[in-house]
């Protein structure tokens, strides 16, 4: 320890690199998502420079609400790193809420939330404390009028709708200077988000206040106007998993700043694999584009290797974002499918031999599509080399059939452990000052930490240097990594090894009390109340008013809306339901997924329109196609 009366320290703190030079890069952030506290702190330790996560109410995950205290504790070990967190409170609010809502969010405001992401224009007119309000994709955002509306209104991030191709990301990117966020992994929804009310009109629970019954993921028949089947008990409205890990740097060109990985309802080894996926992806592309660089501090070293097709997936699309149509559905299974592994080579008496390049192990989950078109599974009992001896034999499974594992028993065992540390590299340097020694801390960044201490010198008998720089390295159990260290000593002084380390444990809480002030300050100065005009266009110019699509749902946000100019304005679909609503608007079109678009050189439909869909319990919806805006509308029938 430093000796009592001899040793005084004084801290400063110096400027970024950036502040200096006055060149601020394009920030780029990995935004993960997190059901629950500990999926919180894995993303963050796998890489992401924020997360996304419910609060205790009011968010689109109705089964993912957190605490508080959970809330607050995550927000301190983001903060540690420069990482942020954003929590969910984007369904629409009905009148009775709304105080408890403004109240919410002066809770999460002093617990260190560093935004919230709304869709309730409500919001807009609460006595909001200066908090950065994001909005969510649950407000329809694709087309540069809407994203610039919400910008002048005081929105600081937009979540751009799943299904825009990068010209139509570029061409809001141009019109509107906000920072624009976009999904790039996950599970897709069929409707526009925040367009959706199929849920609600079969089931009584609306999507737009997080209770989704993912009637999308049902299976049905389709029939044409003379009532002949065009297709039996499949899944027309499923997609696949979104998968744009080979689109990152077109999407940052196009102006794409936030990548957000879709998850809040998904388990701790899928946050900790994707993020993990998509931190390397995006590294990759930082390293080597110095007009980019990452919005948050550290290093992620992992114990196992990303690979997505290991987490849970529909099988992979990059679903629009090249302006081209491929197969973007899963008209078998809405269930996880996996990563193919091969393919059958024979069946035998309790076992199955397998064509594969990959290890299996006991406990493995493989799965096939038979003959019927149906996912059908089974689990591995034992593993053999090439023979598989599941705990079931799976029936209808035949020579030659592809395989695919959708549980990896060794990977999952992997996830289960501590999987990865990060750790904020910085630079160490010692050197002696007229009245003692002075220890300064830069990270990667250029946000730097000096640490003076009083200190008499005399001069030792031995070579100090080596010993002092091994003793300065010490930084287990900290979140920093030493990257240099450089002793600059004017003379050989003695430095007793326990100074030396009293010194560095100085200098890491200095640095770390650092971090805290600076997110303090950011905090502090978030949102100031936008200035517009009286009426705006976007608004304004919707001639027949606001519709049960505006998703208004109480008294403020109605108010909201008249003051930009809206004179008719429609309750939400949720408070009065329209007879002969359309309940979805899709970009995935079935005409086209069966060779018969019209637009892009389709073959002739044998089938008469209009065509229906059909569910399992007899109920009756109609297609509509809109060819000129590429978009289906499923409607009640």
């Amino acid at each position: 320890m430093i000796e009592n009366n001899k040793n005084t320290r004084k801290v400063s703190v110096a400027p970024s690199a950036s502040e200096k030079s006055g060149v601020k890069p394009f920030t780029i952030e990995l935004l993960a998502p997190a059901k629950n506290l500990e999926c919180g702190i894995e993303a963050i330790k796998h890489g992401a420079d924020a997360v996304y996560i419910g609060a205790p109410k009011y968010g689109a995950r109705a089964a993912a609400g957190n605490s508080i205290d959970d809330l607050r504790q995550l927000a301190a070990y983001a903060h540690r790193f420069g990482a942020k967190v954003y929590v969910t409170l984007n369904t629409i609010i009905y009148d009775d809420e709304l105080a408890e809502v403004e109240s919410l969010v002066w809770q999460l405001y002093r617990i260190g939330i560093d935004a919230l992401i709304v869709q309730d224009m409500a919001l807009l007119t609460m006595n909001l404390p200066p908090i950065e309000l994001h909005a969510s994709t649950q407000t329809d955002n694709r087309t540069p009028e809407k994203v610039k509306f919400l910008y002048e209104n005081g929105f600081s991030q937009v979540v751009l709708a799943r299904e825009l191709s990068l010209d139509e990301i570029s061409a809001i990117h141009r019109a509107c200077p906000v920072p624009l966020e976009t999904f790039v992994h996950g599970a897709l929804c069929v409707s526009y988000s925040g367009q959706c009310y199929a849920s609600q009109a079969c089931f009584g629970r609306s999507a737009n206040r997080g209770e989704c019954a993912q009637f999308c993921r049902l299976p049905f028949d389709l029939v044409d106007a003379d009532g002949r089947i065009i297709e039996r008990n499949r899944h027309l409205l499923s997609l696949k998993d979104m998968n744009r890990s080979a689109h990152l740097e077109a999407m940052m060109d196009a102006g794409v700043r936030s990548f957000k990985i879709e998850g809040r309802l998904k388990d701790v080894s899928y946050v900790k694999n994707v993020t993990a996926c998509y931190r390397q992806a995006i590294d990759a592309i930082l390293a080597r584009r110095p007009e980019y660089t990452r919005s948050s501090q550290g290093v992620s070293t992992y114990t196992f290797t990303p690979q997505l097709d290991k987490s849970f997936n529909r099988g992979f699309t990059d679903y629009f974002i090249t302006g081209k149509r491929s197969e973007v559905y899963s008209f078998a299974t809405p269930k996880a499918v996996g990563e193919p592994v091969g393919h059958v080579k024979e069946v035998g008496r309790g076992y199955i031999a397998v064509s594969s390049t990959q290890a299996f192990h006991n406990g493995d989950g493989l799965c096939y599509i038979d003959d019927q078109g149906q996912l059908q599974g089974f689990r591995v009992n034992r593993v053999e080399g090439t023979r598989l001896y599941p705990k079931d034999m799976p029936r209808t499974l035949r020579a030659r059939t592809p395989l695919f594992r959708n549980y990896d028993q060794e990977f999952e065992r992997l996830l289960s452990r501590p999987s990865a540390e990060r750790r904020i590299p910085v630079d160490i340097y010692l050197c002696d000052i007229p009245f003692g020694f002075s220890l300064t801390l830069t990270d990667e960044q250029g946000g730097c930490t000096t640490v003076n201490f009083t200190r008499e010198k005399e001069l030792a008998r031995t070579e100090q240097r080596i010993g002092i720089e091994a003793q300065l390295t010490k930084l287990g159990g900290t979140i920093l990594i030493a990257n240099r260290v450089e002793v600059d000593l004017t003379e050989n002084w003695f430095i007793p090894s326990s100074v030396v380390a009293d010194m560095r444990r100085v200098a890491v809480e200095a640095y770390e009390r650092m971090r805290r002030a600076s997110s303090t300050t950011l905090l502090s100065s978030k949102r100031a109340v936008p200035t517009r005009d009286a009426k705006s266009p976007f608004v304004a110019d919707n001639k027949g008013g606001l519709t049960y699509l505006a998703n208004i749902a109480n008294r403020r946000a109605a108010d909201f809306y008249r003051s930009c100019g809206a004179e008719k304005i429609a309750p939400a679909y949720e408070l009065e339901s329209p007879r002969g609503a359309t309940l979805m608007f899709c970009r995935h079109c079935l005409r086209y997924a069966m060779g018969w678009c019209p637009q892009r050189g389709g073959k002739q439909s044998p089938y008469r329109e209009p065509y229906t869909l059909v569910s399992v319990d007899g109920k009756r919806f109609a297609l509509t196609f809109d060819c000129k805006q590429c978009m289906m509308m499923v409607k009640e029938k």
